[in-house]
């Protein structure tokens, strides 16, 4: 069957709800190879996933995942999610898992949706496990320590038993350059099932179709961000909000939705250019976010996670504008809230 849709997809005919639900249970499933899996989820990607695809993705797959424990009090609050899609080759360090502890230091409810990494030398996973912050609690724990500590790492195959089958055709796709699906679902995929989300994506047409998506998931307010990075080489694209260029903005809020663009010259920004944002393992980056919470490192480094927690701290109503956010994001890295946020993740469990 996957053989079948790979085909149709080459013709550049779009997958229906009914066929994307067969998909998901062909990937999730034994039968076909990874092989066969790799060259299905190329050719939807090469052909370019639809906001209806990616919708029917995301409902298929949610469908199997676990579902944590959230009490009544909890759900009540505000839960936030921040990520970047991947996918944009850039080698930048863990923007979004600092960003999601700066955000955490504010009491925000913050549910930390990842992985180990896929197309990148690090996830969220590997450089929250270099920290120290244990990655693999169970539904129970994570609950607590979302409401008790106002974070909470929800690795992603403890929640999607199906990923264990779909991991290899990914790895495939990795190794060969190639991004999935996969890369715009998984932030839709958070089993917490959170009402807030910044989700950064690689390609500025992305923002529009993944944003359409988000209310039909539970999402309230959400923001869906490509920043721009110009330099000598071109002009190429972030899945964060950028300080080098400008940034493609898709924002809603109660069923509101509108499209802008942010310049980083609204805001007290560094020179900078894409090598003062570079990664590295997950013993690198674990240091770069280490420094940052500390208030180390207080070059561009700081200013693209400033502008990004901004943003956060809005959506999540931390904050009214993003000018106000940027400054108390800079205040909580300066009080040495965000590195006792990060000390108290290490000792909670």
């Amino acid at each position: 069957m996957l053989v079948a849709l790979t085909q149709q997809l080459a013709q550049e005919i779009a997958l229906t709800g009914e066929q994307v639900a067969d998909a998901v249970r062909e990937l999730a499933g034994e039968a076909a190879s990874a092989e066969i899996k790799a060259e299905f989820l190329t050719a939807l990607a090469r052909k370019g996933e639809t906001a209806a695809e990616i919708a029917a993705f995301a409902g298929a797959l949610r469908d199997m995942a676990i579902v944590p424990p959230l009490d009544a009090e909890t759900r009540a609050r505000p839960i936030l999610d921040v990520c970047g899609t991947g996918g944009d080759r850039l080698n930048t360090f863990n923007i979004s898992t600092t960003v999601a502890l700066v955000v955490a230091s504010a009491g925000v409810n913050v549910a930390k949706h990842g992985n180990r990494a896929i197309t990148s030398q690090a996830g969220s996973a590997d450089v929250l496990e270099a920290l120290g912050v244990k990655i693999d609690l169970t539904p129970a724990l994570a609950v607590a320590s979302l409401r008790d500590h106002h974070f909470a790492f929800f690795f992603a195959p403890n929640y999607h038993p199906a990923f264990r089958q779909i991991g290899p055709a990914r790895r495939l796709c990795g190794e060969r350059g190639q991004r999935t699906i996969f890369n715009f679902v998984g932030p839709l995929l958070n089993p917490a099932r959170p009402d807030r989300q910044l989700i950064g994506v690689p390609r500025p047409p992305l923002c529009a179709p993944l944003a359409a998506v988000l209310p039909g998931l539970g999402v309230r307010r959400g923001m869906v961000v490509c920043g721009s990075v110009s330099d000598s080489e071109g002009e190429r694209y972030l899945d964060e909000l950028s300080t080098l260029g400008d940034n493609h903005v898709v924002e809603f809020c109660e069923g509101e939705v509108f499209s802008r663009t942010l310049s980083p010259g609204e805001f007290p920004i560094q020179p900078a250019t894409l090598a003062d944002w570079a990664g590295g393992n997950r013993q690198a980056n674990a240091e770069i976010v280490r420094r940052l919470l500390h208030g180390e490192d207080r070059g561009p480094k700081r200013d693209v996670v400033l502008l990004n927690s901004a943003a956060a701290l809005l959506l999540a109503g931390a904050s009214a504008t993003l000018a106000e956010g940027w400054n108390r994001a800079a205040e909580l890295i300066d009080s040495g809230r965000a590195q006792s946020k990060l000390r108290e993740l290490i000792e909670a469990f």
